[in-house]
């Protein structure tokens, strides 16, 4: 379909948080696009506190083709650009970042190539052959590459050939993926990722060369909690998503715990002298403290608890945890006592028996989920 000849109806989704000084610059842009487009914007801000939200008000009550969802007691960038996909109008839906990054000529492009090659998704790339990236350090390119690399290998055969699957730019059509968005896990760690990887292979996927700019204002949104989805988000899709994704995330936390059990208990032994059943039950609870605060900040992060409510929290999760505690301490014991006395061999059983119970009835009673 030749946009020369008829005018494309298109969508597009835009997540912001804290965004004001990029926003306006970006909606001129894509307003002027009315003039061969019929063009909606659906602007999802998480609650920003820069004022980004009042400047997307001001500018729907001058043009009717803007939406606001303002999310209040909701956040994250999959769960905005999955709700602003479902609240589309049109059958052409673009996602693009609202920091500069993303120039408007070419998410155009890529709804051109969206039509003329017959295509259900469109994806720019920052790697593809004429790609240019003036927006990422060195550091920061190699590391997406890498990403994308281990990425590849979790998702069908026919997925292969793409060269990012991090981007947040790409143009979609509603018809053909909207079973597919309904089902994304708004936790992961990129959408498009996601999307591709419940799509399983039938998705018709093109490329453009995406020419990622700097970011214009403000500063970027990766930190260790995003570095931290990706990782689960692999682990997801090795595992065929058959465990639910905040399980995999309590259960990589849980190993951590472990760790200072196991450096807890050996450290009473040798530097306080305390004999192996009496430093058990102290190096646990330290374990189990640790696992609750790196939870609440990582896998739990969409409930995290403060203030208060944190202390409490802490003490439900060291009460929700005092059953399996007990059967860590009375099995490892009785390892220690009757079957071996290798003290890891000892500890590795009683922690294997309350991993279940503990993420089940943390995720009920701590976080209420």
């Amino acid at each position: 379909m030749d946009p020369s000849n008829q005018k494309l109806n298109i969508t597009f989704v835009l997540p912001t948080f804290n965004e004001r000084g990029n926003i306006k610059f970006l909606l001129k842009q894509l307003l002027d696009l009315n003039i061969n487009y019929e063009i909606e914007l659906i602007v999802v801000d998480d609650n920003s506190q820069d004022g980004t939200a009042e400047i997307v008000r001001e500018f729907s009550k001058k043009e009717k083709n803007i939406k606001l969802i303002n999310r209040i007691d909701r956040f994250g960038l999959s769960s905005a650009i999955k709700e602003g996909c479902i609240n589309a109008s049109n059958e052409i839906i673009a996602i693009m970042d609202t920091d500069g990054q993303h120039k408007v000529e070419d998410v155009i492009n890529a709804v051109e190539k969206l039509f003329s090659e017959n295509l259900d998704v469109v994806i720019g790339s920052r790697f593809a052959l004429g790609a240019s990236i003036k927006g990422l350090s060195q550091d920061r390119e190699k590391g997406s590459k890498i990403a994308n690399k281990f990425a590849k290998y979790s998702l069908s055969r026919n997925y292969k050939n793409i060269s990012d699957l991090m981007t947040g730019c790409f143009v979609l059509k509603r018809k053909s993926c909207i079973d597919f968005l309904k089902k994304v896990d708004v936790n992961g760690f990129k959408f498009l990722y996601e999307l591709l990887s419940i799509s399983k292979g039938i998705l018709k996927i093109g490329e453009i060369p995406l020419s990622f700019q700097p970011r214009k204002d403000g500063d970027s949104k990766l930190d260790i909690a995003v570095m931290w989805d990706f990782f689960v988000s692999l682990s997801h899709s090795f595992l065929k998503r058959s465990i639910p994704r905040k399980a995999i995330s309590f259960g990589f936390v849980g190993s951590t715990g472990v760790v200072v059990q196991l450096i807890s208990s050996y450290s009473l032994m040798i530097i306080f002298g305390l004999n192996f059943e009496f430093s058990l039950p102290i190096a646990v609870i330290l374990a189990a403290s640790s696992n609750f605060f790196i939870n609440n900040w990582l896998t739990f992060r969409s409930k995290r608890l403060k203030n208060k409510k944190l202390i409490l929290g802490l003490l439900k999760f060291l009460i929700v945890s005092s059953l399996p505690i007990f059967a860590n301490v009375g099995l490892a014991s009785s390892f220690y006592n009757y079957v071996t006395p290798n003290t890891f061999i000892s500890q590795m059983a009683g922690i294997i028996i309350v991993f279940i119970w503990n993420y089940a009835a943390s995720s009920r009673f701590v976080w209420e989920i």
